[in-house]
Formats: C-alpha cells, structure tokens, sequence
C-alpha cells in the first residue's frame, strides 16, 4: 500500500524534495528564502495544474491561506516598529547595560540563559535577543576566554523562550490564528507544559557554568553605552509598560503601540533625537551614526526590513493554501491512522514537526505544515465516544484546537532551531559565531519536544478569559 501511494504521488514527492534542496541551498548561502519559496510555489503549482486544477482556483487557494497570515503580518511590522523605537529611546541598550550588570563571573552561563529568557519575553523576538543581548554576552564570553559552542546554547535557547511564549512573539500569534485558539489562553498553557524543562534547564546551565566559569575585566561594549545613550530608569518604561498591560492581558497590537508611543517621547526628550530621525528608524531601522564598537551591534528594526519577514510568512501560508486547498497531503493520514492514546498523538507530532523543520528550512512552513497535517488527528482524537464522556465533554471542540496550539508549540516552534540548516539556528548561530556545535547545549529546547512525546495525560488548559 506504501509503496502504490509513493508510485502515485512521486510527481509530489519529487517536488517536495527539489523545494527542500533549494530552501536548504538558501538557508546554508544565506541567500533571500522569499527566492526558493516563489520557485517552490511556481513547481508546486505546475505540479497540481497536471492534476486538473485550474490557475484560478489554486490562485484562491493561495489567497486564502495567506489570509490567515494577516494578523501575524500585522504584528509583524509592529515588532519592526518597537524594536527601533526600543532601541533610539535606550530601552534595549538599558536592558543590555543592567541585564549584564547582574551577571555572576561563577554562574555566567546560567545568566546568560535568564537574562536572553528575560529579554525575549518582553521582545518577543528571538533573533532581536541574540543580535543585541545575545552578541555582548558572547563578547564578554569571549574576553573572558569561555568556550563558544555553551554560551551560544544557552543564549540561543533563552532567546526562544520568549519566542514561544511572549504575547509579543509572531510565531504565538501564527499558532493562534491557525488553530483559532486565544494567545492568552495558550501562554499560560504554554508556562505549565514548560515548567520541567524550565527547572531542569536551569539545573543543567547552574552545573555547566561551574564548568565554564567567566573572569570579568572592563568590557569596552557595557562601558560605551552610557557614553551614547541616557540609561536612567525612565528609558526601561516602555518594556515596563508592555509587560504590565500584557499581565493586564490588553490587546496586543493595543499594548505594543502604547509601548511605541512612549518609546517615541522619550527618544525625543531623553535621548534627544529629532522627530525626522525617530521617523527614519521607525522606517528603516535603527542605527548609529558615530564611530563606536556598539554600530555593529546596536541596530535592527523598521517597518521596511520587516517587510522581508512579512513576505517570507505570506508566501509560507500561501504554501500551506496550496496544501490545504488541494487535498494533496491526504495521502500521510494512511501513515497516520490507529491513534488510540495522547503519547502516540505527541510522538506522532513531534516527527512530523522534525521532517517540515528538515524539509521547511523555516518556522512558519513547519507550523504551517505540521498545523496542517495534525489537526484532524487532534479533532478525531478529542471527539472520541470515551473523551467525550470525561470532564472535557462540554468543551471537546475548542479543547482539540487548544491541544494542537500547545502541541506546535511544544514541537514545531522549539525543532525548528534544532536543524542546522532551518533559519531558525542559522541566523543566530551565525550572529553569534558558532557552528552546530552549540546545539547539544539547547537543553530547553531539546526537553520540550522530549517531554511532550512522552507525556501520558494532557495539559489541563486554562479558559481564556
């Protein structure tokens, strides 16, 4: 039976593995992802064309799988904005200045993993957290003469606990709107799933650290920010308020444009800048004009450079529109039937997230992917006659999606940096200067799934309010 579906989807097949050859080309030449993406969708599209369907009607199916990106695109540009006004009004160069201060030479790489934990909460943004945080904890790893391979671990892995889990996080907000679940509601989901891994990671990075002790001298990054930026206490108020009106649980895009808000009053009567620059970084991003080791480091954001990611997530959906629309990826649910309890539903999750991790090169079309493969498993699952005898049997049909929103989060969101050729790893590991080799130090990202496959009963998930 195996091999008759093969023989008869091996114009699929071989689409699929041309596409994957190219993300992969991209991913290790750092070329533009958007570029193999339109090429895949041009394949993929000739592809269902052969199979009777017509331009226009794959046409709609792109349309409306990008539709679903929406509300992402548009966190999207608002995280552009924020980060640039984040970092003219002195919140980030704040957060860096204070963060490190904390630092104990004894246990540096376990601060490294909770301050980059921190900071990505509040930002949302992973790759924001390696390229600013992320770059002076390894310089001060590096003056300090600490392997690289352990300290990028334990940075690479804080990053992305705020990208799975900050109301902030464009990846949450994709989980979300395609599993139509409350963010809210999957956050605090998220806090309980990872709440072993959280421990044993901090464990592992307290012991490690005893292994990798850092010796601090001046570090000339920490000690040129006071130079550039006013770092009084009013410059963390706009992270302050953000996280406040999202404990407060208000409107995201509400809360983050109130943070933008702030953030532009006190660039221009704190850190002196002009309304004409504020609004250049608000559009091309942040970056200093003087001679100073800090202008490689210090920069990012703008509403046109995240024009590039938005682009990225649209052709992603538009992908997973295709997928949908077309029905094509029906033949895996022969692979997928005779699931009969919740450990061989996480197992079978977490392998289909690590083939779209391998096979998408990116987060979004492992999401997307994944999303797309799983959810009827989950539907039937949450629908069967025992379930729906049990304490879920009023609330069966959101309790399916909710369970699938925690399980991308626990699976496809956490691989995706796993695999050395995924953008997820490559960006940050290439900001930060290492190798693969970092990733056996990813420890939370490494139990997540772990813990996840072998969980027996589900999480209990939290009511949105």
């Amino acid at each position: 039976m195996s091999l008759k579906l093969a023989c008869r989807h091996s114009d699929l097949i071989a689409v699929l593995f041309i596409s994957f050859g190219l993300l992969v080309v991209s991913a290790l030449t750092q070329t533009f992802i958007a570029y193999p993406l339109m090429v895949a969708l041009g394949l993929f599209t000739t592809v269902l064309i052969r199979r009777g369907f017509s331009l226009s009607a794959l046409f709609n199916m792109a349309i409306m799988g990008a539709r679903q990106a929406l509300p992402v695109v548009h966190v999207l540009l608002l995280i552009g904005m924020l980060t640039a006004i984040w970092m003219a009004a002195g919140t980030v160069p704040a957060l860096v200045y204070y963060g490190t201060g904390l630092i104990s030479a004894q246990f540096f790489i376990l601060w490294a993993f909770l301050l980059t934990s921190a900071v990505s909460v509040l930002t949302g943004t992973s790759f924001g957290t390696v390229g600013t945080l992320g770059i002076a904890l390894m310089m001060i790893a590096r003056s300090s003469h600490i392997e690289g391979n352990p300290v990028a671990g334990a940075i690479i892995a804080g990053a992305f606990v705020g990208d799975r889990c900050s109301p902030m996080s464009s990846s949450a907000h994709l989980v979300a709107s395609i599993t139509r679940t409350s963010i809210y509601g999957n956050l605090r989901n998220m806090v309980v799933s990872g709440f072993w891994p959280t421990v044993f990671s901090v464990g592992f990075y307290g012991v490690l650290s005893l292994f990798f002790p850092a010796t601090f001298g001046d570090n000339l990054v920490i000690s040129e920010l006071p130079n550039f930026f006013d770092l009084s206490p009013i410059s963390v108020l706009p992270a302050i308020v953000l996280l406040l009106l999202a404990l407060l649980q208000v409107e995201v895009k509400l809360a983050m444009l109130m943070s933008i808000g702030l953030g532009i009053a006190i660039a221009h009567h704190t850190q002196q800048y002009s309304l004409l620059q504020i609004t250049q970084f608000t559009l091309f991003g942040y970056h200093l004009n003087q001679d100073t080791p800090l202008q490689a480091i210090l920069l990012g954001g703008g509403l046109l450079p995240m024009a590039k990611a938005t682009l990225v997530v649209l052709l992603s959906t538009a992908f997973a529109g295709l997928f949908s629309g077309s029905g094509v990826l029906g033949f895996a649910n022969s692979w997928l039937k005779g699931i009969r309890t919740q450990r061989q539903l996480g197992r079978t999750t977490v392998l289909v997230a690590i083939i779209a991790n391998l096979f998408g090169c990116t987060q979004t079309i492992a999401i997307l992917l994944t999303g797309q493969i799983m959810q009827p498993h989950y539907q039937a699952y949450w629908l069967q006659p025992s379930l729906l005898q049990g304490a879920f049997s009023e609330t069966n049909d959101n309790i399916g999606r909710e369970q699938l929103a925690l399980a991308l989060e626990d699976s496809a969101v956490v691989i995706a940096p796993l695999i050395p050729w995924n953008i997820a790893g490559l960006i940050p590991a290439t900001l930060l200067g290492v190798g693969p080799g970092f990733i056996p130090y990813t420890t939370y990202l490494l139990w997540l799934p772990l813990c996840f496959a072998l969980r027996n009963q589900p999480i209990r998930v939290s009511r949105a309010a």
